[in-house]
């Protein structure tokens, strides 16, 4: 038997997750038994799973164990790709903290509380955000302050006011500061209208104050030992749901955004010729998974779900991804999962050791990739080589269906207006060549009124 313990999860001493010939588990810690055992007989777990808001899990054996004390071993339902909050869009970061609140405010009813809550907890399953830590849970004391408050802050409120005050691309804070953004921190960085928030005021500017004013001393003693009764902590947790609610983001008259309903940019032919190849192809190579790169908002990701196919659409514009995630996509819904990733820069491992929180193709491989309008991006923009995006390609995929946008496609040409051709390289005969040396051209179409080819590659 092979077995290894997952990097991300060493903190806890109630229990930890492990890989055993493949196969994930979580061991529960003796001193965690109490908890674990109201969780699950008093109905809470039963309820939330009922809710789909925590994982699903079985009991297996104590003795696959990997260390001791273990009281008992569990095996949680298999999550099909696991993200970061830093690669989440507006709006799944807010699904992400009322699940949290939800969870919360259901537990308490069990007697039960969160003693803590990061967003890396939350994990995005079948279209909708649940808590996939069984461990996190704890008896409720009475009269006890809630502990995963300030972590709440951090990880939640303080990244979805900022995204919503001030700049959507500021999640990407989480990426450096991995146990939520400082409050303190968060404050400075709010405009100044943000304190006539009531919600915003109390649980980012007061609390941010609060920490401060304990920062070189021992706190009060008075202070520490409050008490705080459940339903005073059912209005804090009500308070917190109410901010969060309140905070709203809404994308620009952004190009890319409705670049496929832009009918210059996009005429009706051609995208439902691109559409029918797209389609055929998929039934041909019949990929158990597809990663959709440059998804834009999704159009072709939903070829895809539609199909039974789990799809990661990823693209590095937070509109376009908070358009996909909100769309209804009706059939297959919940086999796509969209993800705001730069390929030019994307996640990288970070975290202690840098392997708390691993890279992006280390999390999963794509058996098929679909990279439409993308490659002239890359080659042009960024100014990659082709044989350099060939081989990337060649090392997250066992297929391919691609498009080659010529160096004369209007859009090309808008990429060129403000800087010089410096790419003579950029051609469909050298795009053949380095892609061969890799893949396998299966089949190629023109796509018509356009100049565009798509390929079909192995």
């Amino acid at each position: 038997m092979t077995e290894q313990g997952v990097a991300g999860s060493f903190r806890d001493p109630s229990g930890f997750l492990f890989i055993k010939d493949g196969v994930l588990y979580r061991q529960v810690n003796s001193v965690y038994r109490d908890h674990y055992d109201h969780l699950m007989n008093s109905g809470l777990y039963d309820n939330l799973v009922k809710l789909s808001l925590l994982v699903r899990h079985i009991e297996a054996s104590a003795s696959i164990s990997i260390s001791q004390p273990a009281y008992k071993v569990i095996k949680p339902d298999p999550i099909k790709f696991i993200s970061y909050p830093y690669e989440w869009c507006f709006s799944q970061m807010k699904d992400a903290a009322l699940a949290v609140l939800e969870i919360e405010k259901v537990s308490l009813g069990y007697d039960m509380t969160l003693k803590d809550c990061p967003a890396y907890n939350m994990q995005f399953s079948k279209g909708k955000a649940l808590l996939i830590d069984t461990l996190s849970f704890e008896i409720y004391a009475e009269n006890k302050p809630w502990s995963a408050y300030r972590q709440f802050c951090q990880h939640f409120l303080a990244p979805l006011a900022l995204m919503s005050y001030r700049d959507i691309c500021l999640n990407q804070m989480s990426r450096v500061y991995l146990d939520g953004i400082p409050l303190d921190l968060a404050a400075k960085l709010l405009p100044s209208k943000a304190r006539f928030n009531l919600n915003l005021f109390m649980h980012i500017y007061m609390h941010a104050a609060s920490q401060d004013k304990y920062t070189d001393r021992a706190p009060d003693k008075k202070a520490l030992s409050r008490r705080i009764s459940k339903t005073s902590l059912l209005g804090l947790i009500d308070s917190l749901e109410h901010g969060v609610r309140t905070l709203k983001w809404r994308p620009g008259e952004d190009d890319w955004y409705r670049y496929y309903s832009d009918v210059s940019s996009c005429p009706d032919e051609y995208q439902d010729q691109k559409k029918q190849l797209v389609s055929d192809w998929l039934d041909k190579i019949k990929p158990g998974s597809v990663w959709d790169l440059g998804a834009n908002t999704g159009k072709f990701s939903r070829i895809a779900c539609e199909k039974g196919i789990f799809t990661l659409s990823l693209d590095s514009d937070p509109a376009c991804v908070e358009g996909n995630y909100l769309m209804d996509s009706g059939p297959g819904k919940e086999l796509m999962l969209p993800l705001v990733i730069d390929l030019t820069n994307p996640s990288p491992g970070i975290g202690w050791d840098n392997t708390e929180r691993t890279t992006l193709w280390q999390r999963g491989h794509a058996e098929t990739v679909l990279a439409l309008a993308l490659v002239h991006h890359l080659a042009i923009t960024n100014n990659l080589p082709l044989d350099r995006i060939a081989s990337f390609f060649r090392k997250i995929c066992n297929s391919l269906i691609i498009e080659f946008v010529p160096k004369n496609d209007p859009n090309t040409q808008k990429l060129l207006s403000s800087r010089a051709d410096i790419f003579p390289d950029y051609t469909r005969e050298m795009f053949e060549e380095q892609f061969s040396k890799f893949f396998k051209i299966i089949s190629s179409s023109p796509i018509k009124h356009s100049g565009r080819i798509l390929y079909l590659m192995k």
